[in-house]
């Protein structure tokens, strides 16, 4: 095989410096910002330094043992994974990057992503163990034996995954996601928040994975245009796929798909090639809670529970950025916060006699709702970053 022949200026490096010296970082372009950032690196006492290292190839090559086919557990548009184990034992996932080897776009999408997970460190996202530039491209993680949601949820070949274990995965990937968004050293929109990237530990907590789309959102910016429009069928927010608009909302929508697909036990988009979000979204208008829920759980479930999901999920998925939930506010209302008419009543055209005057949903969530009479003037969410056009 032959060796990746890098540019002597360029990124990568600055990226192999990065290892020893490293040096503060310069004003940059938004798109130097993505891929720098793999190369910056705050005080060693930092609780926020990077854990990852460098792997020789030697290492990964004799992890995968030599790539064998048989190690091969997914492949994507623009990389393929291989299981591994190092010699202390420890099981990995190699990520390695597809394309031409002097591929400017495939390096600048490499460090990117580096740039991104490798400042991550929260239980409910993916942890990076590594990388390597020898030869070619790649990066470790621990290998996840359960695999992802959506592995765990389809299968129709094991029992259905029991609700508490879906309460559980909804919460703790609402965690993982308002990390990436406000704990993160610097803001995270990930992009591609569906099933298949959230993996499980041995004991099914959820852990956001595959950053290949995410970029950092600058602290200054309420939000960034991107193109080309990359992501997930079924989905992406309205304002990406038709402007190019990402910001913390963009996830709120994905993660929203998510609920429902936690749920109804469906595919963002079925075989027959019909979206969940057009199926589910009758029945959400409805107040069908029961109609949603997957009948392989046999009705075995919270009714309360399931009612607050997909109230929550109903919120995400409205298509005025500005009216969606932060994901702060997602995660506080499925751990049971107080759901307040007068906050989440979107304005909208008078009622005609006899339709219902607010939703389904302000029924019988919270007791205190139904001595609130008088409501104030609702307002959007009170995210830092909301859509602008």
């Amino acid at each position: 095989m032959k060796p990746l022949h890098l540019r002597s200026s360029g990124s990568f490096k600055k990226l192999l410096l990065s290892i020893g010296h490293r040096s503060s970082p310069t004003t940059k372009t938004p798109g130097a910002r993505d891929a720098d950032a793999a190369t910056e690196a705050p005080d060693p006492e930092s609780p926020h330094r990077p854990a990852w290292r460098c792997f020789s190839y030697d290492e990964i090559h004799r992890a995968t043992n030599a790539f064998h086919k048989g190690n091969l557990v997914g492949r994507g548009g623009s990389s393929e994974v291989y299981r591994g184990e190092l010699p202390d034992g420890r099981a990995v996932a190699v990520k390695r990057l597809l394309g031409a080897s002097a591929c400017e776009r495939r390096e600048r999408d490499f460090l990117a992503e580096l740039g991104t997970v490798g400042h991550a460190r929260h239980p409910n996202v993916c942890a990076l163990l590594g990388c390597c530039v020898d030869r070619d491209l790649y990066l470790v993680f621990p290998f996840s034996r359960r695999g992802s949601v959506a592995a765990n949820l389809h299968d129709e070949a094991s029992p259905a995954v029991r609700w508490a274990a879906r309460r559980g995965i909804a919460v703790g990937a609402a965690r993982g996601v308002e990390y990436l968004h406000k704990g993160c050293r610097r803001r995270i929109i990930h992009r591609d928040i569906k099933a298949s990237n959230v993996l499980l530990t041995d004991d099914l907590q959820p852990q956001i994975s595959d950053f290949g789309l995410a970029r950092w959102l600058p602290s200054e910016w309420t939000h960034r245009a991107i193109a080309p429009i990359e992501g997930t069928f079924g989905c992406l927010a309205p304002e990406y796929y038709t402007h190019g608009i990402v910001d913390e909302k963009t996830d709120v929508f994905a993660f929203g798909v998510f609920l429902l697909e936690l749920l109804t036990g469906r595919k963002p988009v079925d075989g027959g090639h019909r979206s969940l979000l057009s199926w589910a979204r009758p029945l959400l208008a409805d107040g069908k809670i029961d109609a949603l829920v997957d009948p392989r759980l046999g009705g075995d479930y919270d009714a309360e529970e399931a009612r607050r999901v997909a109230f929550v999920a109903a919120l995400c998925i409205r298509a005025p950025a500005t009216w969606r939930p932060s994901m702060t506010e997602v995660l506080e209302l499925l751990e049971g916060a107080e759901i307040r008419q007068d906050r989440w009543a979107m304005p909208e055209a008078p009622a005609a006699a006899g339709d219902e005057e607010h939703p389904w949903w302000f029924d019988g969530l919270d007791d205190d709702d139904e001595d609130e009479e008088e409501l104030s003037t609702p307002s959007p969410s009170s995210s830092s970053s909301t859509t602008s056009n």
